[in-house]
């Protein structure tokens, strides 16, 4: 006699390959390309200085990044003044939203009390912050600095203790019943298990701290960075420079949320929370 288990009767699903998946985003984007350069260049439906075409675009990207003149090359200085920027914030934002979770996993008052504040100061918008910090710290990089860190701090504190409250309490029982107790507990059977959820929310607050710092740039422009550019763009009219900002702006955000999901997604798998595409 035969017995088949329920999982060789379960329709199979099959999912797209990696390269099938790439193959589809750069088809999408030779698309949106074509749109572009039909609708200025070919229709030129709107004049040069509302919507320039992706030549003139480039063309902003190429001197910005690799040009030779006195003028060319500001957009690399302004990339890596704002990676600089938002590393060095996103590191103390996960430090001490860490910190701040785990105090807040460990302990049912604070997260009644600093988490509730918290949840509620993550629905107000990063630019409203920037007055506040343009007035306490001036017009210098501190502030900028300020946005991001208290835009990346709070989801990894909320992430951190929600993680944590989140654990099954199978291991809890498993961690007590071997001796684990309080510190010992959350560092060592809570914390491991909390590591998946918590990448996920590292990954939120990477997204925070990238809008929020160039937010706080745009209004704080005292130095090259990519918020400056912006402003540069919008003060001489330039259309294609503000467009090829927000491009680069766009493809760093997409490659540190990406790394972040590789990693993630590979934690997971290791967790047996994911299968083998």
């Amino acid at each position: 006699m035969t017995i088949t288990s329920p999982l060789d009767t379960a329709p199979s699903v099959h999912r797209p390959s990696r390269w099938r998946r790439l193959l589809w985003q750069l088809g999408g984007l030779a698309l949106l390309l074509a749109l572009w350069w039909l609708v200025t260049d070919v229709l030129r439906l709107y004049p040069p200085y509302v919507f320039p075409s992706p030549k003139a675009v480039w063309t902003e990207i190429s001197y910005g990044l690799w040009g030779s003149g006195p003028q060319d090359g500001k957009l690399l200085t302004a990339i890596g003044n704002s990676l600089r920027r938002v590393l060095i914030g996103y590191a103390s934002a996960v430090l001490l939203g860490g910190v701040v979770g785990l105090l807040m996993g460990a302990w049912r008052p604070l997260r009644d009390t600093v988490g509730a504040y918290l949840t509620g100061i993550q629905s107000v918008p990063s630019i409203a912050f920037v007055p506040f910090a343009i007035l306490f710290f001036g017009l210098n990089e501190r502030a900028v600095l300020f946005v991001v860190i208290l835009e990346g701090f709070i989801p990894v504190a909320l992430a951190v203790s929600g993680a944590l409250m989140n654990v099954s309490p199978a291991l809890r029982i498993a961690g007590r019943t071997l001796g684990a107790r309080g510190l010992d507990l959350t560092t060592g059977v809570l914390l491991p298990a909390s590591v998946p959820s918590i990448l996920t929310g590292l990954r939120t607050a990477w997204s925070f701290a990238w809008r929020a710092l160039v937010g706080g740039e745009l209004l704080v422009s005292g130095s090259a960075s990519l918020g400056a550019q912006l402003e540069v763009g919008r003060n001489t009219a330039n259309m294609a420079l503000v467009i090829a900002t927000i491009l680069i702006i766009g493809i760093i955000g997409g490659l540190f949320d990406a790394l972040l999901r590789a990693v993630e997604g590979r934690v997971r798998r290791d967790y047996g929370l994911e299968v083998q595409q």
